[in-house]
């Protein structure tokens, strides 16, 4: 009940969500204070073993999921014989209520959020998990526009032979279940690829692909029946965005994208063609407008001069660094130093750990732009023979204040010799895309930015320096 205690530290505030397992709060930690959400065991089922036995085994299963796009699990316990489970805070909506709103969710954003899902299952996938229940309803927003993952309730490991309980009732939300799942067959991680597509086009068309009356008519429909297009009901999506949708809800599992990374890769390469497009769109529909009876000549000089003028101001940026610092570029070629005023300041918010824990020495990162070269923000330290990082890459968002397109952007560094690229995006949790090739860093490097315009932009570290460093450390950042 909301007003009440449990183990002495958990007050219940607010009724948030209901199921049919089980109750969640929003709660008041008296001993931390902060907000958090309580997942509560319904009553009735605290007598049964079997749900009691799944509740823990939740708590267990998402407690080793330290993921950006994973809800965290805080605590587990009981009062008055319930169990509860305790969660970080989410204060945001889930994805149901945003397409509910009826507002047409943009195809950049429905790529974007889908990218961050793909990436929370992905990891849970590595760890052995599939989830089982993948629906709207299962991931939250935050704030940031980061999408997290939650409700593991009915994850099973991956070993696992088939897809239902002892009792033989299959499990799922009928609207978004694969056929495999629905026949209560093997589940593995191309069903949570299955239900991911069910999203995707949901969130894009505002509507699920097989609506129906109860659990089992809606079950048959997707044994039995293929999907409208989502090009049907949505032209704004690109053929390559439907078709992959389409594969992720092909019938069989080995139609499907084999992994859910590949899924992600997918969806990644369809919003770099989404934004591509955009990019040409934008130019094609620039009015054209000429005066009539005006000669045009003095406006194409005046054109002319000031294409003259931007070539000189272009080969000062490409030819140095603001400030008078010569960064080294690829290649190792060195350049004169000549001040530019077009210095775009960058402030470096967050690191960017991915496939870690979420947090690479977040406390640190405001040294990367403090002016000062003695600071620096570091990645953790690590204990690699061969520079290696043991996961993707590791790296620090750095922020413009708003969309631009650089030219350049420059590291100084106290240890050389790591391996980095620039990326960039439109949130500081990204989906970020590569704007620069790979290159090793030396005490002073420049970056050449290929694509723009963005907000935010990411160092993102592939391989530490030479072994005995075991970290990586940014110093100082500038770009024009």
């Amino acid at each position: 009940m909301v007003g009440e205690v449990l183990a002495d530290r958990y007050e219940l505030e607010e009724l948030v969500g209901s199921g049919g397992m089980s109750s969640v709060y929003r709660a008041h930690d008296r001993l931390l204070d902060r907000k958090v959400a309580l997942k509560v065991l319904h009553q009735h089922y605290s007598a049964d073993a079997e749900y009691v036995e799944r509740f823990r085994r939740e708590a267990r299963a998402v407690a080793a999921l330290s993921h950006p796009n994973i809800v965290t699990v805080i605590d587990r316990g009981e009062h008055g014989g319930r169990q509860f489970i305790v969660f970080e805070y989410v204060d945001g909506e889930n994805l149901k209520h945003l397409i509910q709103r009826g507002d047409p969710v943009p195809v950049a954003t429905a790529l974007e959020l889908g990218i961050q899902v793909a990436k929370g299952l992905s990891f849970a996938h590595q760890q052995g998990l599939v989830h089982r229940d993948v629906k709207p309803q299962n991931v939250l927003l935050n704030g940031d526009g980061r999408a997290k993952v939650t409700d593991f309730g009915i994850a099973r490991s991956l070993d696992v032979q088939h897809g239902m309980t002892q009792t033989g009732t299959v499990l799922g939300t009928s609207d978004y279940i694969a056929p495999e799942q629905a026949q209560g067959k093997r589940v593995d991680e191309c069903s949570d690829v299955y239900s991911l597509g069910i999203v995707l086009y949901e969130l894009l068309t505002g509507e699920v692909p097989f609506p129906g009356e109860n659990f089992v008519a809606v079950a048959m429909r997707h044994i039995n029946e293929e999907p409208p297009p989502v090009r049907e009901r949505r032209a704004d999506v690109s053929p390559r965005l439907d078709a992959a949708i389409r594969r992720a809800m092909a019938k069989r599992p080995g139609d499907r994208f084999p992994t859910m990374a590949a899924f992600g890769a997918e969806l990644e390469a369809c919003l770099e063609e989404a934004q591509e497009t955009g990019t040409k769109e934008a130019v094609a529909v620039r009015p054209k407008r000429r005066r009539r009876g005006v000669s045009p000549w003095p406006l194409i000089v005046a054109v002319l001069a000031l294409i003259a003028i931007g070539a000189a101001v272009a080969v000062l940026i490409l030819t140095g660094i603001p400030s008078g610092v010569p960064f080294t570029g690829s290649g190792g070629s060195h350049h004169s130093s000549t001040t530019i005023a077009s210095t775009v300041p960058l402030q470096a918010v967050t690191a960017y750990d991915p496939d870690g824990d979420g947090h690479e020495n977040n406390r640190m990162v405001g040294l990367a732009t403090d002016g000062k070269a003695s600071t620096a923000w570091t990645t953790e330290q690590y204990r690699a023979t061969f520079a290696q990082l043991h996961k993707a890459g590791v790296g620090l968002v750095l922020d413009a204040g708003s969309a631009v397109t650089l030219h350049q952007l420059g590291i100084t560094t106290s240890t050389p010799g790591f391996t980095a690229e620039i990326q960039a995006g439109s949130a500081p949790a990204g989906p970020f895309t590569p704007v620069s090739s790979s290159q090793v860093v030396g005490a002073q490097t420049r970056f050449a930015i290929t694509a723009g315009p963005y907000r935010y932009y990411l160092i993102w570290i592939t391989a530490l320096p030479p072994p005995g460093t075991g970290h990586a450390a940014i110093n100082e950042v500038r770009a024009n």
